[in-house]
């Protein structure tokens, strides 16, 4: 119960590090799920969670990547990014930012270009 509570803290925590804010309603029981399924330690997930949230926060910034067009999965401190954009220097662009992000150990790009490369 209390790693449980630990990592429900350390998620809003990381979400309002960021800027971003939970919804209350089923934000704790789907975590509570997920934190049951993953064989990380509380502390790496909430640190993943965490680099995910700053990574997000970045691209919502930026005025060349789009958030809504770029998913970002960290585990272990290794992120992998999905997704299309217009071109390659949009990818190169996201990229950097990912790694730019505190806490990265590795980038990997599964984005897709879907215009040409520039």
């Amino acid at each position: 119960m209390k790693k449980t509570l630990q990592v429900y803290l350390g998620l809003i925590l990381a979400a309002q590090l960021t800027g971003c804010a939970l919804v209350a309603a089923g934000a704790g029981a789907g975590a509570g799920y997920y934190v049951a399924q993953d064989e990380r330690a509380p502390n790496q997930i909430i640190s993943d969670a965490g680099i995910t949230a700053s990574i997000n926060a970045k691209y919502i910034k930026d005025r060349q990547v789009s958030a809504l067009d770029i998913n970002v999965d960290t585990r272990d401190a290794v992120v992998t990014l999905y997704g299309s954009v217009a071109n390659r220097a949009i990818e190169d662009r996201a990229i950097a930012l990912a790694a730019e992000a505190v806490g990265v150990k590795k980038v990997i790009s599964k984005i897709t270009v879907v215009g040409p490369a520039k």
